[in-house]
């Protein structure tokens, strides 16, 4: 979802620092296959290894450099800064509202949440370079040691080769109105980066990522091991934590199916075809064999619309990814891997209570929030169980909620201090709406039944 998943696509400058995290992975392997830069020697000499293994990655992919690297040597104070900028510059104040909005809403982050001030401290303590699309620019960090330096550049300059070949900018906004497909699209570009920093890296040990069985298993429990080296990280919400590493970790593993399926030929291809959903990534399967994708219409005509005292902030689609966080953050990992992988499709409207709304003036009340879900599962089953761990979340994020009379085993009913809420199981469908100002309660009973 880019209620979140907006920032992790839209500030994608941001999240290229989560592949230090990975680089001690690949450390922990192998040795890498070229000479490396030592720490300290100067800025010439970090430009002249950036060419070269600009050069290598080139030869690796079959991407061709098109033009001479733009290069920039940088300190850690500069890509705080440099963080902070880009920050601003992609996300508008309104645009950084509705992403917290909807964080707050969905129930990730508390009232009081300052979404731009975490973003800085997350990412900063994880950059080790990064390459720019917007500036089509490698800055290179000049603080970070010379064996993750070469990992790191491996990465970045894939990213390079992927823009001047694609146009990384374009490629990443075209999907833009869906969070799920920009989050597709974002596993694109950082699994085959990821892919190509691994096959690096194998070289000189003679194997081949394509050969080798999946790795996300081990990757994911190494970087668990390596959290306390990355304090921000470490102590952020579960959908941070999950959302940051999806694309390099499951974006790896839909590019080892790839290179199965045709080598760096066909991964590069992708960017051509991409997926638009991030179920395809978690199940590459779906993907390659062309299964199409299920889809919900967008439920904006909902009864709140034109609503007085309500905000309309956003529609649109959580995804597997969305919902694996959402499980995996409020029930428990196990359950996200049991449940979100039925998922089928989604769609969600938020409102906001304005000012001219009722409040009691307690910090919950202050901004307050109409959430309306209409969600699609492979079976009954699924939707079932689906609609068992929501009403687990509801009790969550709403204490003391209780169902009423009206309630039964595929309805719940409730009173909340921010509204009413129902919660709905009907076949292979989950739909609810929480926040419901009485007024219209009888009409969004109706809508949900009619969907």
């Amino acid at each position: 979802m880019t209620m979140s998943t907006v920032w992790l696509a839209k500030q994608r400058e941001l999240a290229r620092g989560t592949a230090a995290l990975l680089t001690m992975l690949l450390l922990a392997c192998a040795a890498p296959a070229t000479p490396l830069v030592a720490l300290g020697q100067g800025s010439s000499d970090l430009l002249s290894q950036a060419d070269a293994i600009l050069q290598q990655m080139s030869e690796l992919t079959g991407l061709p450099v098109k033009s001479p690297l733009k290069k920039q040597v940088i300190s850690r104070p500069d890509v705080e800064k440099y963080l902070s900028d880009t920050l601003h510059a992609e996300s508008t104040p309104q645009e950084m509202h509705v992403q917290e909005a909807t964080l707050q809403a969905f129930g990730f982050v508390a009232p009081d949440f300052n979404l731009e001030k975490f973003l800085i401290t997350f990412y900063t303590e994880q950059a080790a370079g990064f390459y720019d699309p917007h500036r089509r620019t490698m800055f290179i960090a000049d603080w970070v040691e010379p064996d993750m330096q070469q990992m790191v550049l491996s990465h970045e300059l894939t990213h390079a080769l992927q823009d001047q070949n694609f146009d990384l900018e374009k490629f990443l906004k075209a999907a833009r109105s869906d969070d799920d497909a920009s989050n597709a699209r974002q596993a694109v570009v950082e699994g085959h980066a990821t892919a190509a920093m691994m096959q690096e890296l194998l070289a000189g040990l003679n194997m081949k990522l394509g050969d080798m069985p999946l790795l996300e298993p081990l990757m994911s429990t190494v970087i668990q091991q390596q959290f306390e080296e990355f304090p921000a990280f470490d102590k952020a919400p579960f959908f941070f934590r999950f959302q940051a590493l999806f694309p390099y970790i499951q974006g790896m593993s839909f590019m080892q199916r790839g290179l199965q399926e045709g080598g760096w030929k066909r991964l590069n291809a992708l960017f051509d075809d991409p997926p638009t959903t991030t179920r395809e990534i978690f199940d590459p399967q779906a993907y390659f064999e062309k299964q199409p994708p299920a889809k919900l219409s967008s439920p904006r005509t909902v009864p709140l619309t034109g609503v007085s005292g309500l905000d309309f902030l956003a529609a649109n689609t959580m995804g597997e990814l969305g919902y694996y966080a959402l499980l995996g953050q409020l029930i428990s990992e196990d359950e996200a891997k049991s449940v979100a992988t039925h998922w089928l499709a989604d769609r969600y409207v938020l409102y906001e209570r304005t000012a001219g709304g009722p409040s009691s003036g307690d910090l919950r009340q202050a901004r307050q929030y109409t959430l309306v879900s209409r969600t699609r599962w492979s079976s009954a089953e699924a939707a079932l169980a689906f609609f068992r761990d929501y009403q687990a979340i509801l009790a969550r994020k709403y204490p003391g909620l209780a169902p009423d009379d009206r309630s039964t085993p595929d309805l719940f009913i409730g009173s909340a201090f921010n509204g009413q809420i129902i919660l709905l199981h009907r076949g292979d469908e989950c739909l609810w709406a929480e926040g419901i100002p009485a007024a219209q309660f009888d009409a969004m009973m109706s809508w949900l039944k009619a969907q």
